[in-house]
C-alpha cells in the first residue's frame, strides 16, 4: 500500500516527470550528408581511396608537383594519386 502511495505521489508532484531520452542520430545524419558527392581515386600505393574534397597539386620535398586527393576516408586526409 505504501508503495502504491509513493508511486502515485511521484506522478502527481510537479517536476517529477521522466526526462526524454537524448537523441544522437543527428550527428549520423551529418556524416551521411558529408559523404555525399565523393569520388573513388587510384592511390600511388595501388589502393583505391574514396575522397570528398578536391584534387590538388602540392610540392614535394624535391620541388616537383604531386597530384593529391583531399579529405579521404581512413586515417590519411591527403593521399598522393597515381597519374
Amino acid at each position: 500500500m505504501k508503495t502504491l502511495a509513493l508511486l502515485f505521489l511521484s506522478f502527481t508532484l510537479p517536476g517529477s516527470s521522466f526526462a526524454p531520452v537524448p537523441r544522437f542520430p543527428v550527428q549520423a545524419e551529418k556524416v551521411k550528408a558529408a559523404r555525399k558527392g565523393g569520388t573513388w581515386y587510384f592511390a600511388e600505393n595501388g589502393h583505391a581511396v574514396y575522397c570528398y574534397g578536391p584534387v590538388m597539386y602540392l610540392r614535394d620535398v624535391q620541388g616537383s608537383l604531386t597530384r593529391v586527393a583531399t579529405f579521404c576516408q581512413g586515417d590519411k586526409p591527403i593521399v598522393p594519386l597515381k597519374d
